[in-house]
Order: C-alpha cells, then structure tokens, then sequence
C-alpha cells in the first residue's frame, strides 16, 4: 500500500512538473510572439511611408478610373506582395474594395489564404467587411493612413480588429501619411459633388465606396 500510495504521489507530482512545463513554454511563446509583433509596429516611419505611398499610388490610379479613390498593399518580408486600388464599379463587384482585391491577389501569389506574415497598407481605414478579411486572413500588422469617421471598422466603429470576441487580433498603426490620405477622398468627393454626378445610391451619403 506504501508503495502504491508512493506511486501515485510520484506520479502526480510528475503531472505537476509537466503542467508547470507546459505552461511555462505557452508563456515563452506569448512573450515571444509580442516582441515579434512589437518589433513589426514599431519599423521606421520611414518605411511606413514608402509602402503607404504605394497605397497611394493605387489610389490615384482607381481615380482614374471612376472609382473611389482608396489603394492598399500587401508586404511581405519587407516585398511587395500586392496592390490594388479600389474596383467596386469597374467590376461591377460590391465586395472589390482595395483592400479585399489586395488580400485576394496576395495569397494567391503566397499560395496561403492565411497572410500570418503580412503587413496591410490601407489609404483609408477599412470598413466592417474589409476588416472581417484581415482577421480571416491572420494579418499581424495594418498601417492605414486616414480614419473613415462614417464606416471605419477598427477605431472609428467595432474595434473589429481589437475584438476579444474573435479568434484573432490585429496590431494598428493609424495616421500615416494621414493629411495626403484624407485630402485624396475629400477632393475626390468636393469634385464629384461640383459636377453634379452623384449617383442614385450616392444620393443619401455621397461619401461612400
């Protein structure tokens, strides 16, 4: 009976080493992935800056062509992966804004739907669908450069990508490039109303993707 009993208490106390063990690992690796996310927020402004550029750049083109004047990237290990203005009208697509035809074109090129390595460049702050995908997608990091005050969905409204309620959350880094990102759709927008050409589903909020 000793010695059984000396057995269970060996054996229970191994239990509790391991359990400490265990626990002690998915402690290391919390840590570990923090420094790793802390180390991609806090890259030189610079370099935020020449990707939000890109961003831009997209921007500029999706003017262009007659649409709404928002451009995102996807970078990967410091690479362009994708860009993408938005494409809304031109494809006759409700979904095609910059920020999911960048995903899309991005794990494509991958070859993986999960982005666990990818940092967002978004002109504008995405809105409810575009920040559901960047969960979907397990991006790590967005940069974005303006707030969208009537359907931005991670500090304007949500806090989508903060939420406690989903599987995943996304490290933001807001206002670079903030007053060019800003005055793209203002303009954009002053134009469109100037010339009178405000749609029927623009009529009600002119200041729409």
């Amino acid at each position: 009976m000793t010695g059984a009993s000396g057995g269970v208490g060996t054996s229970a106390e191994a239990l509790k080493i391991i359990t400490r063990n265990v626990y002690s690992e998915a402690l290391l690796f919390e840590a570990m992935s923090s420094a790793v996310q802390g180390e991609a927020v806090t890259v030189g402004a610079a370099q935020h800056e020449r990707w939000m550029r890109e961003a831009i750049r997209a921007a500029r083109e999706a003017e262009l062509a007659g649409e709404v004047p928002v451009g995102t990237c996807v970078v990967v290990d410091d690479e362009l992966v994708a860009v993408a203005g938005n494409r809304t009208r031109t494809d006759c697509d409700p979904t095609a804004h910059a920020e999911i035809v960048a995903l899309r074109e991005a794990a494509r090129k991958v070859g993986n739907y999960r982005l666990a390595k990818a940092v967002v460049y978004s002109t504008i702050e995405p809105c409810a669908m575009c920040a559901g995908a960047l969960i979907q997608a397990r991006v790590p990091l967005l940069v974005y450069g303006a707030v969208d005050e009537k359907a931005g969905a991670i500090d304007s409204h949500f806090g989508i990508c903060s939420s406690d309620q989903l599987n995943h959350r996304v490290t933001v880094v807001s206002g670079v490039l903030e007053a060019e990102c800003r005055a793209l759709m203002q303009e954009f927008f002053r134009a469109r109303r100037t010339a009178g050409m405000e749609d029927d589903l623009e009529k009600e909020d002119t200041e729409t993707r």
